[in-house]
């Protein structure tokens, strides 16, 4: 049966309280509505049985219950899954690993669940940006990066359900100039990459490319993530596609592009990731804090679904929160700070 929106429903039964939590708190991450949540006695009791798209059962001893698995073969036809695996504390890498295992699993039964930006809410961005939004003029202390010029810095933009229109506002709100070149990483159909490419650059001083074998990032540049094949960089930087896709449910993964990205640049490689749903990004960005690396997240109350920036920040490695604009303002204040202190350093060793 469909929940709200047209999305599946699920029913939960566990007979350890803390499991049912954590299964619905898991489920709601990728927007699938809880029709029922207790144990094994509470559903045989049920008055009416819950109409239940799938159900999820994770059971300490399934010995104990005989009578629930008769109970559900007589009452559904929905598929349902026994035997999941304990779920560990939430925040750490295991966990993370859990949800995936879990998000597997569900698509498995339910199909994509992550509503990919269609052409139509991608047309909704291609809007003329009212003058108080225009750009801020670079600041007097960041010299502006020459034309072409390599970028020593590259900032990873990771973002999902939601993402299009938060990145926009973010590059939108950047002066020109800046001595950072940007990876994007967004889950979306590969159908419509070129509406997004051709969305945002809309007014923006950072126009998308996608991203193109032997291409070595520059400043001012905003390379898009392809969705099908693996990308990573040679030691040269230089991009090169792999023949083998993306691990993890969706593409481009940015767990894998945070890695990809840091083993060329280490700790000149920073993200920030915005609105979507799931965890992606959440195991390799503790790696990337360890690296050197600022993590930064979209703040919730602004996301169109806030769970991706919310598992990043869960782990404990972001340290800035903010609306797209908010970290568009500070992106720009770290890079004068960085320059007024290579300036400093210069003047002290002449």
């Amino acid at each position: 049966m469909a929940g709200q929106g047209g999305r599946p429903s699920v029913g939960i039964v566990s007979d350890v309280v803390l499991q049912r939590h954590r299964l619905q708190a898991a489920t709601a991450k990728v927007g699938l509505d809880v029709c029922f949540s207790g144990d094994p006695d509470r559903l045989l009791g049920y008055p009416e049985f819950p109409p239940a798209g799938l159900w999820l059962i994770t059971l300490e001893d399934e010995a104990d219950h005989p009578a629930l698995f008769d109970h559900l073969l007589e009452h559904t036809e929905a598929p349902v899954l026994f035997g999941l695996d304990q779920a560990p504390k939430p925040g750490g890498t295991d966990y993370f690993r859990w949800e995936r295992r879990l998000l597997s699993k569900l698509e498995q039964q339910l199909g994509h669940l992550e509503e990919l930006d269609s052409e139509a809410s991608l047309a909704e961005l291609d809007t003329e940006v009212p003058a108080s939004a225009s750009a801020p003029e670079l600041p007097h202390w960041i010299p502006p990066a020459p034309p072409g010029s390599m970028a020593e810095e590259v900032w990873i933009l990771g973002a999902s359900l939601g993402g299009p229109a938060a990145v926009k506002a973010f590059l939108d709100h950047l002066p020109p100039g800046l001595p950072v070149g940007f990876v994007y990483a967004q889950h979306i159909d590969d159908n419509f990459t070129g509406v997004l490419t051709r969305v945002l650059g809309r007014h923006a001083h950072y126009s998308l490319k996608r991203a193109e074998e032997g291409y070595r990032i520059r400043n001012g540049d905003v390379v898009l993530m392809p969705v099908d094949h693996e990308w990573k960089f040679d030691d040269t930087g230089e991009l090169a596609e792999l023949n083998t896709p993306w691990p993890g449910p969706y593409g481009p993964s940015i767990d894998q592009v945070l890695l990809n990205v840091a083993d060329h640049y280490g700790d000149r490689c920073h993200a920030i990731l915005f609105s979507g749903m799931g965890n992606d990004g959440a195991i390799a960005a503790p790696l990337l804090r360890a690296y050197g690396s600022r993590i930064w997240v979209q703040e919730s109350s602004s996301c169109g679904n806030s769970s991706m920036p919310d598992s990043v920040a869960a782990t404990g490695c972001s340290t800035v929160s903010g609306t797209p604009e908010e970290l568009a303002r500070e992106l720009v204040k770290t890079i004068e700070e960085s320059c007024l202190l290579k300036g400093r350093q210069k003047r002290d060793t002449a």
